[in-house]
């Protein structure tokens, strides 16, 4: 197994490099650098960029308007991308819905959707998760009853990230009770707009409404907005999900973060102490593993072969390395690590304080980064997935 690149694929690596470079807002490179606070505009506006170049389904086939690149040059972009201090795309629209409408939707529902997603225009959200139905999420109650040409949805979504924006929501409902669980869910596609939809933000520690609770009372759904066929909607789930837990993993951000940490402990002088920098040390061996089976999977889709199943591992891996990169962010800088308190960064205020504005959004990044081996499927759920496919056991 080689894991080194080709030629073709470092001038492709380079190719992406110079063009971020050209075409990334400086102002949005910052915040990311920083960890500032990204709006929404800042997001979509990123988004765009890549929509008008072609880049935004940038792990879609040429046949649905994507580059068609392989697995190795869809790696590159995306570590091209975030070294360079690009947001990281909001993945529910062209990473995580896409796939699934490409794969069992109609040709109708391709010539619908996908162009939206693919330029950036639309925002989508994720109705999975429910108050008593997260890691076992089979046991969902929101309900869909199909009425003529129409489903009628009636229930509640929560933990829905950055829901508050949305415009579209692609849900797991109810349509049958008989049989299993699983067998009685479906897959579909709601306008956020309807009538009916609410939706109400939950403020989290680091100060933000990152998620949301969606209620549906009486939501008239067309009929044609379901994806394949009625019941099936688990196959297509799993079929995400993957898509998530490869997604979460997200081993450039990572990469990113560490040399940030390095900067923190620096300048916070704690980097010239040997037990720190064992820690960084440690942090960094296991970012590089992560990288390794990365490009091992990379490398197995490149020939042909079939990968093991190793989404939950690399959701666990990665899930964990960002939590410590965060707790290692906040013993660098100590008592300095406040939460960063919004509306007085956006009056300015806090900006005369007499430490780099770095370490004020430490400890939001902390607090929010412990939700991390939670969602997506818990780490605890995901080890008994990862030895019953992987391990045999």
């Amino acid at each position: 197994m080689d894991l080194n690149f080709t030629p073709d694929e470092l001038a492709f690596r380079q190719e992406v490099r110079h063009w971020v470079a050209e075409n990334l807002p400086t102002e949005i490179s910052h915040k990311v650098h920083q960890a500032l606070r990204l709006t929404r505009d800042d997001l979509q506006r990123w988004a765009k960029i890549l929509g008008k170049k072609g880049w935004l389904g940038w792990g879609w086939p040429r046949q649905f308007g994507g580059p068609g690149w392989n697995a190795i040059q869809k790696h590159l972009f995306e570590e091209e991308c975030a070294l360079a201090g690009a947001p990281r795309v909001i993945p529910f629209g062209p990473v995580m819905v896409a796939p699934v409408i490409m794969a069992f939707g109609t040709p109708e529902q391709h010539k619908r959707f996908l162009p939206g997603i693919a330029s950036g225009e639309v925002w989508w959200s994720q109705g999975y998760s429910e108050p008593g139905s997260g890691s076992d999420l089979a046991s969902l109650k929101c309900k869909a009853e199909r009425r003529g040409d129409k489903y009628i949805v009636n229930g509640q979504k929560t933990w829905t990230t950055l829901g508050q924006y949305g415009e579209w929501i692609f849900c797991l409902v109810r349509t049958s009770n008989e049989g299993k669980p699983q067998t009685g869910i479906s897959f579909l596609l709601i306008d956020m707009k309807s009538p009916g939809v609410s939706v109400r933000p939950i403020v989290l520690m680091d100060g933000e409404p990152e998620v949301n609770e969606v209620w549906f009372d009486n939501v008239e759904v067309p009929a044609e907005n379901l994806i394949g066929e009625e019941n099936k909607g688990w196959t297509y789930a799993k079929h995400l999900l993957a898509h998530e837990r490869t997604n979460i993993a997200d081993v450039n951000r990572a990469k990113r973060e560490l040399e940030r940490l390095k900067r923190i402990a620096k300048a916070e002088s704690v980097y010239d102490d040997a037990r720190f920098r064992d820690q960084i040390a440690l942090l960094e061996v296991d970012i590089v593993a992560l990288e390794m089976m990365v490009l091992r999977v990379l490398s197995a889709e490149k020939s042909g072969k079939q990968s093991l199943d190793v989404a939950g591992l690399l959701k666990i891996r990665g899930s964990e390395i960002q939590q410590r990169y965060t707790e290692l962010m906040m013993l660098a800088a100590g008592p300095l690590s406040r939460a960063c308190i919004h509306e007085a960064m956006d009056a300015g205020w806090q900006g005369d304080l007499a430490f780099p504005t770095s370490i004020l959004p430490l400890a939001g990044t902390y607090f929010n980064m412990r939700k991390t081996t939670i969602y997506g499927g818990s780490n605890e759920v995901q080890r008994n997935i990862v030895a019953q496919t992987v391990l045999g056991s």
